[in-house]
């Protein structure tokens, strides 16, 4: 072991208060949709996002007192969309607090489409397009819950669908993805480098 000192200072984070608050870290930026009981559309924007495995699943953090939670519980179905650069402002306004009616009329400006293997819809130009079926919740991370879904559908703009044809680099420069900086912040990924994976990787 060096006998050389560290040179990089640490400064231990308070576990008192949420330590993804005290740091940035990266996250993608989704809109999950969900049904109201009277069947209109309900979008939300969620950053703690994620597959779950290598597989068509999909799970995401909720808390059971939000209408996505206690709209999944009731249908078992909700869509992701991915939004683009462009529509940062749009995403935000699906944050939108209800009114003393229960309504988000913020939404009522959002296009959308419907979605066609399950109920429910997506916002309209974005440019990934996941239909999910409830799984199961896993709750008990204090306030939160994981919400866990199998993608039973799946679309994507033509344009950024990975082929042998189209250099990676070049595809994710001319389509540039949104990016959450957590907490409060964004940017948009266009320049990107390939990972330096060791010979014979395998995932």
């Amino acid at each position: 072991m060096s006998d050389q000192p560290n040179s990089l200072e640490l400064t231990e984070l308070n576990l008192e208060y949420p330590i993804w608050e005290q740091v940035f870290t990266v996250h993608p930026l989704v809109i999950v949709g969900t049904l109201e009981s009277d069947g209109s559309a309900d979008f939300a924007p969620k950053h703690m996002v994620f597959p779950l495995g290598w597989k068509n699943y999909f799970g995401f953090v909720c808390t059971p007192s939000h209408a996505t939670y206690q709209n999944i519980k009731r249908s078992g179905e909700f869509t992701v969309t991915y939004p683009r650069p462009d529509q940062v402002v749009l995403t935000s306004l699906t944050a939108s607090p209800r009114c003393d009616d229960n309504t988000k009329p913020e939404l009522e400006a959002i296009s959308r489409i419907p979605s066609k293997e399950i109920e429910g819809y997506f916002v309209e130009k974005g440019y990934i397009f996941l239909e999910c079926r409830l799984m199961r919740f896993v709750d008990g991370f204090g306030e939160n819950s994981l919400i866990l879904g199998e993608v039973v559908r799946a679309e994507a703009l033509t344009e950024i669908v990975r082929t042998p044809a189209h250099d990676d680099n070049e595809l994710l420069f001319n389509h540039p993805q949104l990016v959450y900086i957590s907490p409060g912040r964004y940017t948009v990924t266009g320049e990107t480098q390939a990972f330096p994976f060791p010979e014979n990787f395998k995932k």
